[in-house]
């Protein structure tokens, strides 16, 4: 249990810096071939971003565990909304951004609905047809919010796409290193992780799902979660929103679509009416509170917190046969 708590410390590490490695090679790559800084914003920032997310889920669905990358997509989109963005507003409530909830929030909504319907109508099985669907949709995605923020200018790119421009080295050598040496990172630590999580979820009896639920998620969205602090400490919280909303739709139809063109998956039982509803629940519940109320304030964000840990220790409970 020790060495497999050890590998997954040190996957995690991997996921945090090869995340941030890559992303500084990528976009000084990107600005080198002269690409936009609105395209690096919208596509290779928020790509890179998830990429733990997506590096772990793929290989979990190569090395046959389909059900752990599933469990990573439900329960990292989760993290988000009642994790992320609940320290966000303990920390600073704030404002949600000007039309979010109408062009990012309504764009979540109907990508988790698309993803837990087509779990459900294909009898719970997904396969490369629905992948391909679920890419194309992003790429839709990707391509309507291009057009909106070219109408609103080229310098609507976002902070953290402004912060990863700043920071990027102008060297292309340089940059091409760094784009290998994260993404060697990012497999790297995948691997560690995933086998220090099933040899955890294996020694206390978890199934694959619960763990990629709770430990994977929890930390491949570690690096969401201290940007979202740094952003509320400075009185920007509604930066951590618009991360999370964009994050959310890139784990369903970006990674829900990698792991489908990799193994299928099921989508039954506990993963689609437990799981699947507590992520929907928690979609309509930050929808409704940025189209309800004038700021997400502290409360919201302590109701969310009370949310997410009765919803981890309910995955345990539920684990060990518990009412």
């Amino acid at each position: 249990m020790v060495i497999s708590s050890l590998f997954v410390f040190a996957g995690l590490a991997l996921l945090i810096i090869g995340g941030e490695v890559l992303l500084r090679g990528a976009v000084g790559m990107a600005r080198s071939l002269g690409i936009s800084p609105l395209i690096i914003g919208l596509t290779i920032v928020a790509a890179v971003t998830s990429m733990p997310e997506l590096v772990v889920t793929v290989i979990a669905g190569l090395e046959d565990r389909p059900e752990l990358g599933l469990g990573n997509i439900i329960g990292s989109n989760i993290a988000n909304i009642l994790l992320i963005c609940g320290v966000a507003a303990a920390i600073s409530p704030f404002r949600p951004p000007a039309n979010c909830a109408r062009r990012d929030g309504v764009v979540v909504l109907v990508a988790t609905a698309i993803f837990i319907v087509i779990g459900a109508g294909t009898f719970g099985i997904v396969f490369w047809p629905q992948g391909i669907v679920f890419l194309l949709l992003l790429v839709l995605y990707i391509y309507g919010r291009y057009m909106v923020e070219l109408r609103e200018g080229e310098g609507a790119i976002g902070a953290e796409a402004e912060e990863a421009l700043e920071h990027a080295p102008k060297s292309t050598a340089l940059c091409l290193g760094l784009v290998v040496l994260g993404s060697a990172a990012l497999v790297g630590g995948s691997e560690l992780l995933i086998k220090g999580a099933v040899d955890i979820a294996q020694a206390a009896g978890l199934s694959d799902a619960v763990i990629g639920i709770t430990l994977v998620a929890f930390g491949t969205s570690l690096p969401e979660l201290a940007t979202a602090i740094i952003a509320a400490r400075r009185n920007h919280a509604d930066v951590a929103l618009g991360n999370i909303l964009g994050s959310n739709i890139f784990n369903l139809l970006g990674i829900g679509g990698a792991l489908a063109l990799t193994a299928p998956y099921a989508m039954t039982g506990r993963l689609l009416y437990f799981d699947g509803a507590v992520m929907a629940a928690a979609t309509l519940a930050l929808l409704a509170a940025m189209a309800l109320g004038k700021r997400i304030n502290r409360g919201v964000g302590v109701v969310f917190l009370i949310c997410y840990t009765t919803y981890i220790a309910a995955q345990f409970m539920l684990q060990n046969g518990a009412s």
